[in-house]
């Protein structure tokens, strides 16, 4: 019997459309740190390797690797070249004064850069700090403020516990990041005004951007797609026919519910619909009312327009 040869389209290999890596820079600690693994993890993006020491990790994708790097240091990482990607604060990149891309609000790590005083301090205005001492991690930041501001103070750098220098004599106000106001009411502070909102973000070399387009955008859109998917869920149901209607009505959706015939019967309709997570618990007994059973509540990993 004659050997068969494999046929010509077995053989065929496709030639891939990028060959090179990009490599995306995250945080290696700190408080957007575990986050931002977990939406690299979601998007599918599955480190292959990983340890405490390991500070670039390949994926699954051979085409992406994770290099883990302070998040201060990223804007500066992915400015220069030595990453494509990476995920930031805002604050770091206006800090760094890094010139990059922000491509996407990652929507974690939200917080306000704020300027506070002692609880019994006598400052009420930006004006009144003229001449005085303000401790801070970000001086970059600080010193646009104040020159917006139109005023001149000292800027104390530190590089942690920004909020006992003011008890301690070393400053008379600090600028720091806010998330809650717990921790600067804990330390008995007073926030007297607003310096930057921040999120963390997707920022890129722009040089990459040119480069890099096709994998790049493919990464973008793998972590919107997780973004976009929070806090939704897929609900499935059947309705008889003459109760759509009513069903409809009480269905809130993102471009209206989804209605398919049933094979296994002319008298129902299966009705699918993407509503916001928080409105399950109300919703389902609002549709059984309407004439929805056998109703599915399921969990979106990832959500694509």
């Amino acid at each position: 019997m004659a050997n068969k040869k494999p046929s010509q389209e077995r053989t065929k290999t496709r030639t891939p459309s990028f060959s090179g890596v990009v490599r995306l820079a995250i945080p290696n600690k700190g408080r957007i740190a575990e986050p931002v693994l977990e939406l690299v993890e979601q998007s599918g993006l599955h480190l292959s390797e990983f340890g405490e020491r390991l500070l670039i990790c390949p994926t699954l994708d051979a085409h992406v690797e994770i290099l883990f790097a302070r998040p201060i240091d990223i804007p500066e990482y992915v400015a220069i070249g030595a990453a494509d990607l990476g995920i930031t604060g805002h604050d770091m990149v206006i800090e760094r004064e890094a010139d990059v891309e922000e491509l996407l609000d990652i929507q974690t790590g939200k917080a306000k850069l704020v300027l506070a005083v002692r609880e019994d301090s006598p400052v009420t205005t930006v004006k009144q700090l003229a001449g005085k001492k303000i401790a801070t991690e970000f001086p970059i930041i600080a010193r646009r403020f104040l020159a917006k501001h139109r005023i001149r103070a000292e800027i104390v750098q530190v590089g942690g516990a920004c909020e006992a220098t003011p008890h301690l004599g070393i400053a008379d106000a600090i600028i720091d990041l806010s998330s809650s106001g717990t921790t600067l009411k804990t330390n008995r502070l007073r926030v007297i005004d607003e310096v930057l909102v921040t999120s963390t973000y997707l920022i890129a070399n722009k040089d990459s951007l040119k480069e890099k387009r096709e994998k790049i955008d493919e990464i973008h859109l793998a972590f919107e797609s997780v973004i976009r998917a929070r806090g939704q869920c897929y609900l499935m149901m059947n309705v008889k026919r003459e109760c759509l209607e009513t069903v409809r009505g009480v269905l809130p959706g993102l471009s209206g519910p989804t209605v398919m015939d049933v094979a296994s019967s002319e008298d129902l309709v299966a009705v699918h619909a993407v509503v916001s997570e928080e409105r399950v618990y109300s919703l389902i007994n609002s549709l059984k009312r309407a004439g929805a059973k056998d109703i599915l509540v399921m969990a979106i990993q990832r959500m694509i327009r």
